[in-house]
């Protein structure tokens, strides 16, 4: 028996239906037209949303933690129950992050992940986010436990995680990222730079294709050293992490890197922590003591760390602060992580994807999200 969505405006990554349905069991058997339908089955379950907006899935590739749970308490239950909520905000593929901390928590970090993904499938990689990082932009990523790049510790790691790295954040300025860097294109893995203090010339050499939370961590744009984010605005071969939750980075600075990169090269994150979804008060990350208030995360010091943003409403945000269409929004949100990362069954709404996407009403809240085929709500 397959379910059936009717009468739906449909943005499938590359076109908009916009009186479309679409066929589905656990992957998309078929999407078009309503005046294309046919009734394939009695037994069919269908489902009439009346004009209501369906668009792919939310693919969140930095992202630590939420609903009282982190990646780094390397509990694989608890990762599991974890990725099940952030499905009711949206999000059908996940990247568990990791930070800087010891080997030992590393390495049973990415076991737990490694655990959970073979029960969870949402889990669909790793993003190992430090501790090859700068002191200098350390943001919440914990001092002590910084080093230089070290190739046969990350293929340890690895290892570990059963090959499931994707996507690693280091410093392109360390001496060793050269060798580093090498060992990810070998090996399908993306290199990010991020909390570093690299100057444009030292960009230029590197081999990063992807920037970590752009303008944040990392060494400023400024009228004669151009920086980490002058090189990621300036170049066509890099993609950009973006924070938008207002706080990270203000939304005319947002506009600014959305008015110069294009949709097609900027990814929607939330680099979100333990205490998303959970009420204002004192939280955690990387044994270090955060406070939540006014919807932003913040060490003692006030330095920001991570956030408490949903990606439904980072969706959202996107469209407010840009004043982007919807199918740009689909791509920052899906399509440009799925192609990326070459997750060739997400990312958009077509037959042989996994059944991957989310309903919204008339007033775009989120009313559904389907995960290969399975109903979630909140």
């Amino acid at each position: 028996m397959s379910k059936v969505i009717k009468h739906a405006v449909i943005y499938t990554g590359s076109e908009k239906i916009e009186d479309g349905y679409i066929r589905f069991d656990k992957q998309i058997e078929a999407v078009g037209r309503m005046s294309e339908y046919v009734c394939k089955s009695s037994d069919d379950e269908i489902v009439d949303v009346l004009g209501k907006t369906i668009v792919p899935g939310f693919i969140d590739v930095h992202s630590h933690g939420g609903y009282g749970f982190d990646t780094m308490d390397g509990n694989a239950d608890e990762i599991d129950e974890m990725v099940n909520h952030m499905v009711c905000e949206g999000v059908t593929t996940y990247f568990a992050t990791t930070m800087t901390q010891s080997h030992q928590n590393i390495e049973n970090a990415l076991a737990a992940v490694k655990k959970a993904a073979e029960k969870n499938p949402v889990i669909q990689g790793v993003h190992l986010e430090g501790p090859f990082v700068s002191p200098v932009f350390k943001g919440a990523q914990p001092e002590e436990y910084i080093e230089a790049p070290d190739v046969e510790l990350f293929d340890h790691w690895n290892k570990v995680s059963g090959n499931m790295i994707r996507l690693v954040t280091y410093a392109p300025e360390h001496k060793t990222s050269p060798e580093f860097e090498q060992y990810c294109l070998e090996h399908g893995i993306v290199p990010s730079c991020g909390h570093s203090n690299a100057t444009r010339e030292e960009m230029k050499h590197s081999r990063a294709t992807h920037i970590t939370h752009l303008y944040n961590a990392q060494r400023e744009f400024k009228h004669r050293e151009p920086g980490v984010t002058g090189h990621a605005l300036l170049e066509d071969n890099i993609r950009c992490e973006m924070i938008a939750d207002g706080f990270h980075v203000c939304p005319d600075m947002i506009k600014l890197a959305y008015e110069l990169k294009g949709a097609d090269k900027i990814e929607l994150i939330t680099d979100s922590m333990r205490a998303k979804g959970m009420p204002e008060g004192v939280s955690e990350l990387g044994g270090q003591k955060v406070i939540v208030k006014d919807r932003q995360a913040r060490l003692e010091d006030g330095t920001l760390a991570g956030s408490v943003l949903m990606f439904k409403d980072a969706f959202a945000n996107i469209m407010k602060f840009t004043g982007c269409s919807i199918e740009d929004a689909v791509k920052m949100s899906s399509v440009n992580q799925a192609r990326e990362f070459n997750l060739t069954s997400k990312g958009a709404i077509e037959a042989g994807k996994d059944a991957d996407f989310n309903i919204f009403d008339d007033k775009m809240e989120l009313e559904a999200t389907y995960s290969f085929g399975r109903l979630f709500k909140e």
